[in-house]
């Protein structure tokens, strides 16, 4: 199995990014397209801290509400929450209604004004954990940890960050661009490295 399935539209896409619908788009037009707006950036990293131990599909289906609930994620409105936001957020049934992510969230928007506080731009702290290897090019070179996302992990714990191990944090570098792990064959990869490459980085 090289990892690729052809879908009825005749495109070899990655084999997760086949079906639902849902995750065909994402699979097309955002995975692993580069991200360097802050609070778009900050978005992924919460619904990446939100999806562990849940699927991925859980969250898209639950990404609409998510952003309703968390002010469009930005970063300086999230800071400002308080516990009258967590209690309301633990009632909101259009989300993961999980008290210890809520509260990760709430806290990872205030550890990312110090960031950009210090470093200029939460994007600028990210992209530095860029790696300057190649990207894989099959399945089986597809991995779930590496040491770039070990790296990212440890700096943003030591920032106060809470839910960015390391799985989640490869998970998020998949997500927004800093690698790009669109397998070999799948129709997405070249126009996804063009993007990266052309891509301003800060």
């Amino acid at each position: 199995m090289n990892g690729l399935v052809q879908g009825s539209d005749g495109k070899w896409r990655c084999w997760w990014g086949t079906s639902p619908d849902i995750y065909v788009d994402y699979h097309d037009t955002e995975w692993g397209r580069p991200v360097l707006d802050d609070d778009r950036l900050y978005e992924k990293m919460c619904l990446e801290g939100f999806q562990a131990g849940l699927s991925w599909l859980t969250i898209l289906n639950k990404r609409k509400s998510f952003r309703a609930a968390f002010a469009g994620f930005r970063i300086a409105d999230v800071a400002a929450f308080d516990e009258r936001d967590v209690d309301r957020l633990l009632a909101d049934a259009g989300i993961v209604r999980h008290r210890g992510k809520i509260e990760a969230a709430i806290g990872n928007a205030r550890a990312a004004l110090e960031v950009q506080e210090s470093e200029g731009s939460l994007a600028a702290l990210v992209w530095s954990f860029e790696p300057s290897s190649a990207p894989p090019l099959t399945m089986a070179e597809v991995l779930a940890v590496t040491p770039d996302s070990t790296a990212m992990s440890k700096e943003l714990k030591k920032r106060g960050f809470r839910f960015v191990g390391p799985t989640t944090m490869h998970a998020l570098m998949q997500a927004m661009g800093l690698v790009n792990e669109h397998i070999d064959g799948c129709w997405v990869r070249d126009e996804v490295e063009a993007e990266r490459q052309a891509a301003a980085h800060p």
